[in-house]
């Protein structure tokens, strides 16, 4: 996928056209001005203490809405062009490029990862410990690309966090749903190694410099540092500077709302890859009946808003496969002094799009996606943006 350089300019043109309309136009058809859409998203931030915020609507395939608010740090705006951490939606970005990689035939969603690196994984630097016990599990050569980015693979979010620091799978391979970040970065690695190029110099390649993607990177880049967003915490302290290094598939990305608008956009015209791979990445490949997609409790009973809404899992992105606005795709990003949204539905080729630099930024997501997107059917409870999963999961130190 290239795009000319006259291609590329006619699109950002048009890009920036769309963006000047003065309504928008919501889910269910309802409108709401964009006057009163600023006005509901300023109000509904301020309340919620939410530092700095950007957030971007996509409507027909076109970005119809873009708009910053609040702090980038150090009294600083938020501008529409400040790159910010976008934490997990990486995951959604770089599975994009996986199946950029599948579509020309450069790689094999479903041939077993063990099979896909010359020698066992612990014999590398990186997993030499951590991937010790998992080269023993017999069940280990079952696990797949596919499995890893549809986090059905069984292993844990990251290795980090299990007592021995060990990777461990935790079900037969490709039979129950676990987020794992570990899973993401392990794929990362295995594309390192067949191309023998780091991943923020593939991604850039690939997709970020030909969709103008200006205020994008894997890593941190010098050019961003007079427009990047600081991170802060729930009572609006400074966190972190962002700084992102090196690139992980997990979350290392940093953007900008509007550069994720292109992309989605770039996505639905078929600039990225083709329709019937899209069709392919956003198939299910698991199903999804948790309460929570990050359970409070060891023990949890199943949710009727994931069975409500035909909550699944594609490759790298999260699935509403039943709404009333017809099937949909998803992704969060949490992250110290991150939090963001970005969900965008299929029929209607809309996205609304949320990147804040506040630990706050989860508590307005329903109002504002509601209010601005007419979006009633994210399952809020298993995402855990209500007031009390987030009050809960900040008292079990989450």
């Amino acid at each position: 996928m290239r795009l000319t350089t006259l291609g590329l300019a006619l699109a950002l043109l048009s890009f920036a056209a769309h963006a000047s309309e003065k309504t928008i136009r919501r889910l269910d058809g309802t409108k709401i001005s964009v006057e009163a859409a600023s006005k509901l998203a300023r109000e509904t931030l301020a309340a919620q203490h939410v530092t700095g915020a950007q957030i971007a609507i996509v409507d027909r395939g076109q970005l119809v809405w873009s708009e910053a608010f609040g702090t980038r740090g150090a009294d600083l705006p938020m501008e529409r062009t400040t790159t910010t951490w976008a934490a997990s939606i990486t995951k959604s970005v770089f599975a994009t490029y996986v199946m950029l990689l599948v579509e020309r035939g450069e790689f094999d969603l479903d041939l077993p990862v063990a099979r896909q690196l010359p020698t066992a994984l612990d014999q590398y630097e990186p997993y030499r410990e951590t991937a010790s016990l998992l080269v023993l599990d017999p069940q280990w050569p079952r696990v797949t690309p596919r499995m890893l980015l549809a986090h059905s693979s069984g292993l844990h979010n990251f290795s980090f966090l299990e007592p021995d620091k060990k990777m461990h799978l935790h079900f037969a391979p490709g039979t129950q749903f676990l987020y794992s970040g570990e899973g993401l970065n392990l794929l990362q690695f295995v594309i390192e190694q067949k191309k023998q190029k780091s991943l923020d110099v593939l991604m850039q390649e690939a997709i970020f410099t030909p969709l103008g993607m200006s205020h994008t990177g894997m890593i941190f880049r010098k050019e961003f540092e007079s427009d990047v967003a600081d991170r802060f915490d729930a009572e609006g302290k400074f966190k972190a500077k962002t700084r992102r290094f090196p690139a992980r598939a997990a979350g290392s990305m940093t953007s900008s709302a509007e550069d994720l608008a292109r992309f989605a956009s770039a996505l639905f015209a078929g600039k990225i890859v083709k329709p019937s791979t899209v069709r392919m990445m956003l198939k299910p490949a698991i199903s999804i009946r948790t309460l929570h997609q990050f359970r409070l409790a060891n023990e949890e009973p199943e949710g009727a808003e994931a069975r409500d809404v035909g909550l699944a899992y594609g490759a790298g992105w999260g699935l509403l496969t039943r709404t009333r606005f017809g099937p949909a795709f998803f992704k969060e990003g949490h992250g110290d002094g991150a939090q963001n949204y970005m969900i965008c539905f299929e029929r209607r080729q809309a996205c609304m799009i949320i990147l804040t630099n506040s630990d706050n930024g989860e508590l307005a997501f329903r109002p504002l996606l509601e209010g601005i997107f007419g979006d009633t059917v994210t399952p809020w409870e298993w995402e855990g943006y209500t007031p009390e999963y987030i009050a809960a999961s900040r008292k079990n130190g989450n």
